[in-house]
């Protein structure tokens, strides 16, 4: 069964990273929550993913 709330995050901070310059705060925010929240029922293999995922996150807001 796949985490919903995995394909959650990584659909936002997809979403972040493909539309540059295209987000706010709040859609930067709004990824971070999901990131957090998939922390909570996430595999092994899902949290590597999601602290790359935060770092993608991150290293996008450093480019705004």
């Amino acid at each position: 069964m796949q985490n919903n709330l995995f394909q959650r995050a990584r659909d936002a901070v997809t979403n972040m990273v493909n539309m540059p310059g295209q987000t706010s705060e709040q859609d930067q925010q709004a990824a971070q929550n999901a990131i957090q929240a998939a922390y909570k029922e996430a595999s092994p293999d899902e949290r590597n993913q999601l602290q790359q995922l935060e770092q993608q996150l991150k290293q996008q807001h450093e480019l705004k």
